[in-house]
């Protein structure tokens, strides 16, 4: 499967895309999961930004999650849940790999328009699959979006029936 920008997965599936950049865009902190020198799993904090078609993922100089995505790119990066116990406007995660971004004119633009604390580093992430999941009545309801393919959507019920896609 060949990763996504967002530009791609907006150009693939508008209305899902914005579904995932509004749900993003009601807090400013999320969490990322990136993969340990060992392997194992780090969850830590970040900002997201969506900007020249592309989702950005900014951390501070020599942060550990920027040491492991050099290491190993791929990531999981899920949109804070917010407040609300029973997650109204559903949970979002992205998960992909995400390629160091050194060009010097693309790190100057990004700087003249976002303006992020200096110094930094600054990651595109490519989507390798996009994930929803929300209540509908007594159901939940998955939307999965991997490139090259119409977003899925899988519904289960409490009751212990097998799932069902729709």
């Amino acid at each position: 499967m060949t990763p996504s920008s967002w530009e791609g997965f907006r150009s693939a599936e508008p209305a899902f895309a914005d579904i995932v950049r509004t749900r993003f865009e009601q807090y400013r902190h999320h969490v990322l999961a990136t993969l340990r020198k060992d392997g194992s799993p780090r969850v830590t904090g970040l900002e997201v930004d969506f900007r020249f078609g592309e989702l950005w993922l900014g951390m501070m100089p020599d942060s550990r999650k920027a040491h492991d995505l050099r290491r190993d790119p791929r990531f999981a990066v899920q949109a804070n849940p917010g407040p609300d116990a029973e997650m109204a406007d559903g949970d979002v995660r992205i998960c992909g790999c995400a390629v160091e971004e050194t060009d010097p004119a693309v790190l100057a633009r990004f700087i003249e328009e976002a303006k992020p604390p200096e110094p930094f580093h600054l990651f595109r992430a490519q989507f390798q699959e996009v994930v929803r999941t929300s209540l509908d009545a007594e159901e939940v309801v998955l939307q999965v979006w991997r490139p090259g393919e119409p977003v899925r959507e899988i519904r289960r019920t409490g009751d212990g029936s097998p799932p069902y896609e729709k």
